[in-house]
């Protein structure tokens, strides 16, 4: 990420958006606190889409699967997740 004041970015305006159309993403600062981000349009366009977040989409997923049509018998598919051997030994 590159950082520019805001009269540096004035005077290289040109090299900043030459970077930022590289992916690059430029910060614009003011007093060095940062006001301003400045994105490629296809950085802009894949934040802005509105994708929703992961349990948003989990939820949608969950609702989308029937599982009743699935046929699935929990026990069955998670027969082998645990090991039945009894372990170690342990001295107390």
């Amino acid at each position: 990420m590159n950082q520019y004041s805001i009269a540096q970015a004035r005077d290289q305006l040109a090299k900043i958006i030459h970077d930022a159309e590289d992916g690059t993403p430029i910060e614009i600062t003011r007093r060095g606190k940062r006001v301003a981000m400045l994105l490629s349009a296809d950085q802009y366009d894949r934040i802005s889409t509105g994708q929703s977040n992961f349990w948003d989409s989990l939820v949608e997923f969950r609702e989308e699967l029937e599982r009743e049509q699935l046929d699935l018998d929990p026990d069955e598919v998670f027969k082998d997740i645990r090991d039945q051997s009894p372990g170690r030994e342990v001295e107390l």
